[in-house]
C-alpha cells in the first residue's frame, strides 16, 4: 500500500475538519477560536498541494476534495458568521427577519468562485478576483475587530446591518469580478522583479503587528486596492 499517495488528501480533509470545528465555535458566538481553526484549515490547504506536488501524488480526486474542504473551510464559514453577526446587528428589524440569512450570499458567492476556478486555466499562476480563503479571513476579522475596537465609531459601524449588508454584496462581487490579483509567487530572484510582492508583505506585517485584527482586515483590501493599481500603471 502506497500511504505517500493518501498523505495530501488527509491533509485536506484535516482541513474540512478545521471548518467544522470552526463552525461550532462560531455558533456559540466565539469567533476568536472560529477564526484561529479557519487559519489552521487554510494553512493546510496549501500544504496539500505542497505534499502532492512532492510526491507527484496529484489526481483528479485530490482535486474534488480540497474544492468540497474549501467551500466549508473558506465558503459556509464565512457566510455563517456573517449570519451570526447580522442576527445580533443593531436594526429594528425583528428576530424573525429574513435578513441574517443574507449572510449566506457569501457562501453563494464562494461556491461559484470555487467551481468556476476549477475550469479556469488562466489561474494557475495568479488569481482572478479574490481566493476564498482571503475572503473569508476578510470576513471572519470583522467580529473580532468588534469585539476588542474600543472606537464607538466602529462598534456602531460593524454592527450596523445596512453596513453588513454592503460586505456581503462587495464580498461576494469581488470573489467573482474579473480583476486580476497578483501572486506571491516568488519566481526570479531580482529585486526589482517582487517590488510589488516584498512591499505587500512588509506593509501587512506592520499592519497585523499594530492593529492586530484590524490589520487582517486591512490587508485584504490593501492586496486588492494594490492588484487594481498595478493592473492600471505597472503593466505595460
Amino acid at each position: 500500500m502506497n500511504i505517500k499517495k493518501h498523505i495530501p488528501n488527509i491533509i485536506t480533509l484535516l482541513n474540512l475538519f478545521c471548518g467544522c470545528i470552526a463552525l461550532v465555535f462560531i455558533s456559540k458566538a466565539d469567533y476568536e477560536n472560529g477564526f484561529y481553526f479557519v487559519c489552521l484549515g487554510i494553512f493546510l490547504d496549501f500544504f496539500d498541494g505542497f505534499f502532492a506536488r512532492l510526491f507527484k501524488v496529484s489526481s483528479p480526486l485530490g482535486l474534488q476534495l480540497d474544492s468540497l474542504a474549501d467551500m466549508v473551510t473558506s465558503g459556509v464559514v464565512p457566510g455563517y458568521a456573517m449570519f451570526v453577526l447580522l442576527q445580533h446587528a443593531q436594526h429594528e428589524i425583528t428576530e424573525s427577519s429574513f435578513f441574517p440569512y443574507l449572510g449566506f450570499i457569501i457562501t453563494l458567492g464562494s461556491c461559484y468562485r470555487l467551481a468556476n476556478f476549477n475550469i479556469d486555466t488562466r489561474q494557475t499562476d495568479s488569481f482572478i478576483g479574490l481566493p476564498t480563503p482571503a475572503n473569508a479571513l476578510f470576513i471572519l476579522s470583522l467580529p473580532l475587530v468588534l469585539q476588542y475596537t474600543d472606537s464607538l465609531f466602529v462598534l456602531e459601524l460593524f454592527t450596523n446591518q445596512w453596513f453588513l449588508l454592503l460586505v456581503i454584496v462587495s464580498s461576494a462581487f469581488i470573489l467573482n469580478a474579473e480583476i486580476p490579483l497578483f501572486s506571491l509567487k516568488v519566481k526570479k530572484f531580482k529585486l526589482k522583479d517582487n517590488a510589488l510582492q516584498i512591499g505587500f508583505l512588509l506593509l501587512s506585517f506592520l499592519l497585523v503587528v499594530f492593529y492586530a485584527f484590524l490589520g487582517i482586515t486591512l490587508v485584504i483590501i490593501l492586496y486588492v486596492a494594490l492588484s487594481v493599481f498595478a493592473n492600471a500603471f505597472l503593466k505595460k
